[in-house]
């Protein structure tokens, strides 16, 4: 779609279709596409992929508009849904100050003749811009003492931070992904059970996983089906697609072979080799959302901190297999304060306080999955033993038939770097795996329905927690191909086709890592190969040391910036504390966000 410039809008124009952004109060406008004519001077500063929605830092500067300046494809679904990721945004100040070099693809339309620029350079242009930005703003700030000149100087270097994390949130960790046909905030089965809804797709979506829901609010409130075209639910999670081949013949062939991009086999036959599509879709929740030791727990509503659920998807010909697994944080009020490499954790609340919220998180995880297995991998000994026991007692409070407890320390079982013994827990919960079933759906409709799912934890709910899940799935999946009859019964998954699975889950791994710790994951080696090496032990301490460093230095303002997308309140309280205190502004920023 073209992105025009006028006096008083920036307007977005695609067909018919035309989206006035105002440049005087950041409100959104739906308009037709020849009401073009009576803008004043426009001019066309290129082509962008959507829209992502507005953004406010701080309730004295002017509204951003998020647009979606590139994208990349993931991948097709089954039923030839693209899936895309975003990969750079285009961001645009709602005031009369004038947009920076933005590296748009130019249209050809109304650029004729002219050449798109061979490369788009991420990092120094965009510093460039936010110091161009910023510069503007700094000469119309009237000053007219030295107090409001430091105040003024202060403010603008808070919110050249807070826009710098925002741009690096959205395309270092490409952790957002869309899908304008396909639902990727819903299951298989939820999208089953309303396949009749004639809703438009951003009306169906899970409210969990809808992360730029008040992004768009303007939109969303307008009522009529002419927004539907505007509005892009976006996720923050992960996802992948791979086509596997089942050939007993080949070997891996890791000279050959990307971690990042397997390669596909392109001369099998499927009559000879059958062939099955595998993805795996991350949902992060909106909810309790940021940054590891500045979200920990749950919250006065039920939610936790880190929630992600996590669908395997096998399609083979008409038939489709979903399997879906959840994690989260102990919900419980806990927290680990301090400026240590590794704080020791500490209860919030009484065991009697937190009757009540532990209640209202499993409440609704029962409402919407109907029956729980908690697998516990914290630490029975030690430092964790404070959080596992909590939780521990408040299921025993909570005494429901569909929650099911099993504690796995992990640590202790996998002593000496043998992950493999992680085999001793998928062994121990087979019969529990097999009576859960998955969801099975062909062209007729629903053949069976997965009932219920493993909540799968550790203390944060990344690297312990990753490759349990993976083993799992693992499980889940052998008996799926198994029953379609793509695999033999009584074969494992072929050499190849086991590295690609591997590797997809380690990236999964490192991706919901990234977006709550800052690195890639821990132990991802095991993950990846199926071995625990001392290459990467030591990966581990350079990854935990750069945890430490982020946690430190930089989380607070990536927790503000989460804070501004889902409107709340500390993020105001943050810039207000900088205002008033500038001098403390950074550590009253990190006791805000938590």
């Amino acid at each position: 779609m073209e992105l025009f410039q006028a006096k008083d809008h920036y307007i977005l124009q695609q067909d018919e279709r035309a989206l006035w952004c105002s440049r005087r109060d950041g409100s959104l406008h739906l308009r037709p596409a020849t009401d073009l004519l009576l803008a004043w001077n426009p001019i066309c500063l290129g082509l962008v992929e959507g829209v992502i929605g507005k953004i406010q830092l701080h309730s004295d500067l002017p509204w951003w508009l998020i647009l979606i300046r590139q994208k990349a494809l993931v991948g097709k679904l089954p039923g030839d849904h693209e899936v895309c990721k975003v990969t750079k945004i285009a961001v645009l100040s709602l005031s009369e100050m004038e947009p920076q070099d933005l590296e748009l693809e130019l249209c050809k339309k109304h650029h004729f003749g002219i050449n798109k620029p061979e490369k788009i350079i991420p990092s120094p242009d965009d510093s460039k811009f936010l110091l161009k930005t910023f510069t503007h703003i700094k000469s119309n700030v009237s000053a007219p003492n030295k107090k409001k000149v430091k105040e003024s100087k202060e403010k603008e270097k808070l919110e050249r931070r807070l826009l710098e994390e925002l741009l690096k949130m959205f395309m270092d960790s490409e952790s957002f992904y869309y899908s304008l046909t396909y639902d990727l905030t819903n299951s298989v089965q939820r999208q089953s059970a309303g396949e009749r809804d004639p809703c438009p797709l951003w009306q169906k979506v899970d409210d969990r996983f809808f992360w730029n829901k008040y992004m768009i609010q303007d939109l969303t409130e307008i009522g009529t089906p002419d927004v539907d075209f505007w509005i892009i639910p976006i996720i923050q999670g992960f996802v992948q697609i791979e086509e596997l081949v089942v050939n007993y013949n080949e070997s891996s062939d890791d000279e050959k072979s990307s971690p990042e991009t397997p390669p596909q086999e392109s001369t099998c036959v499927d009559d000879i080799h059958p062939r099955f599509l595998v993805a795996l879709i991350s949902r992060r929740s909106r909810h309790r959302a940021g940054m590891r030791y500045k979200r920990r727990g749950v919250d006065k509503n039920g939610n936790v901190a880190n929630y992600v659920e996590t669908e395997q998807l096998i399609h083979v010909h008409n038939h489709t297999l979903s399997f879906i697994q959840t994690r989260g944080s102990v919900p419980v009020f806990w927290s680990q304060v301090g400026y240590r490499y590794n704080p020791r954790p500490r209860l919030d609340r009484s065991e009697k306080d937190t009757v009540a919220y532990f209640c209202a998180h499993f409440e609704e995880q029962l409402k919407i999955y109907k029956k729980q297995v908690i697998i516990n991998l914290v630490d029975q000994a030690g430092r964790e033993k404070i959080i596992g026991d909590a939780y521990l007692k408040q299921v025993l409070l909570f005494n429901n038939s569909h929650l099911t407890y099993v504690s796995f320390d992990f640590h202790e079982h996998c002593r000496g770097m043998k992950f493999e013994n992680v085999q001793t827990l998928t062994d121990a919960i087979y019969d529990i795996i097999l009576d859960m079933k998955w969801c099975w759906v062909d062209q007729a409709g629903v053949i069976c329905k997965q009932e219920g799912i493993f909540r799968v934890n550790c203390m944060d709910c990344l690297d312990r927690t990753n490759v349990v899940q993976a083993a799992i799935a693992r499980v889940v999946m052998e008996q799926q191909l198994k029953k379609l009859g793509v695999m033999p019964p009584e074969q494992p998954l072929p050499v190849k086709c086991n590295r690609i699975y591997q590797i997809m889950w380690a990236n999964n791994g490192d991706s919901i890592s990234r977006q709550y710790a800052g690195t890639a994951a821990l132990k991802g080696d095991f993950t990846r190969t199926g071995e625990r090496k001392l290459a990467g032990v030591m990966k581990d301490g350079v990854n935990s040391a750069n945890r430490y460093y982020l946690n430190r230095f930089k989380d607070a303002y990536r927790q503000a910036v989460i804070a501004s997308l889902m409107l709340l309140t500390e993020m105001w309280m943050c810039c207000y504390c900088f205002l008033t205190l500038p001098t403390t502004w950074p550590i009253m920023m990190m006791k805000l966000t938590k």
